[in-house]
């Protein structure tokens, strides 16, 4: 008897401890609201300055956020290649997680003597367009990154004060 006892007790508290909250109704201004917390990073409009040995490509970072970490809600900078390295490179010695990898550097495609346009060749540009934009996201997404200062002068500075004092940012 007692041996039952036991099997019906074991038995309601299983169903107790993974019992389900009722789902609730979502309405129509629920679902086209603002989300609670959200980031959108995008990468844009890739444009070559330069001639020669002087030219190189930089790229439209435009955020949008709700986040209270960062300062600004909206912003748009430039910024090059070389820019986003620094940025990795500052997130690898300063912060503790790891780093997604950026798009490639592209050695074989600044080889003189090309028949193509090298690392200026549009679809190359575009590829790498959307590689940086997965990087920044990933990073961006990463909750110990948002509260990087290399992270928040990136995204929302114009000029990166690369003498900058490192450290975490706080609630603005």
């Amino acid at each position: 008897m007692a041996n039952n006892e036991k099997k019906v007790n074991s038995a309601t508290i299983s169903n107790e401890s993974t019992y389900r909250l009722p789902p609730i109704k979502q309405t129509l201004d629920d679902a086209y609201s603002i989300p609670a917390n959200f980031l959108e990073i995008d990468v844009l409009n890739p444009i070559t300055h330069g001639i020669a040995r002087n030219r190189y490509t930089d790229y439209e970072v435009r955020m949008r956020n709700n986040l209270p970490i960062f300062r600004l809600k909206e912003s748009v900078v430039r910024r090059r290649y070389s820019d986003f390295e620094w940025l990795l490179s500052e997130l690898e010695r300063d912060s503790k997680i790891v780093v997604p990898p950026l798009p490639g550097k592209a050695w074989r495609r600044q080889m003189p003597f090309r028949s193509d346009d090298g690392i200026f060749d549009d679809d190359f540009i575009e590829e790498r367009k959307k590689g940086l934009e997965i990087f920044l996201n990933k990073v961006a997404g990463h909750p110990l990154a948002q509260n990087e200062r290399c992270l928040h002068m990136f995204l929302q500075d114009p000029i990166i004060d690369k003498a900058y004092a490192s450290g975490k940012v706080r609630n603005q």
